[in-house]
């Protein structure tokens, strides 16, 4: 059983891909429901950032564990311009290109980590994870 999937991002059909890779592994771990579409919904939003902002870059999915908890780790990493503002960009509402500045603030929202690691001219890494919330 596969516990990881990487998906080159240069379309928008990758963002599918990305997402259907996504949702594989996710419920791999064990995750259901609504879940399902957090994680798909947060891997979408870096997804399109990277089409848009660098035009290409990469997703990785990784099924991870830490003590007793296993989630999801997403990583999105991209050769683009960089975020030149990593805190101004984390505001809702604020947007350097036509969208409507909810992408990085909305998946930080639906996920339990999320790192943003930028270098203007050298490119972004988002690293991001969602842990199955387990009650036993």
């Amino acid at each position: 059983m596969a516990t990881e999937a990487r998906v080159t991002i240069h379309s928008p059909s990758d963002i599918v891909t990305a997402r259907q890779q996504g949702r594989r592994l996710a419920t791999q771990v064990g995750f259901e429901g609504m879940d399902l579409t957090v994680v798909a919904t947060a891997i979408s939003e870096v997804a399109r950032n990277i089409i848009e902002y660098a035009r290409s870059g990469e997703i990785l999915i990784r099924v991870v564990h830490d003590g007793g908890r296993r989630g999801l780790m997403v990583q999105a990493t991209d050769e683009g311009p960089g975020i030149a503002d990593v805190e101004q960009a984390m505001l809702d509402g604020y947007s350097t290109g036509k969208g409507l500045g909810i992408g990085l603030p909305g998946a930080k929202r639906l996920m339990d980590d999320f790192e943003v690691h930028s270098s203007p001219g050298r490119g972004t890494t988002i690293v991001m994870r969602k842990w199955l919330n387990v009650t036993d």
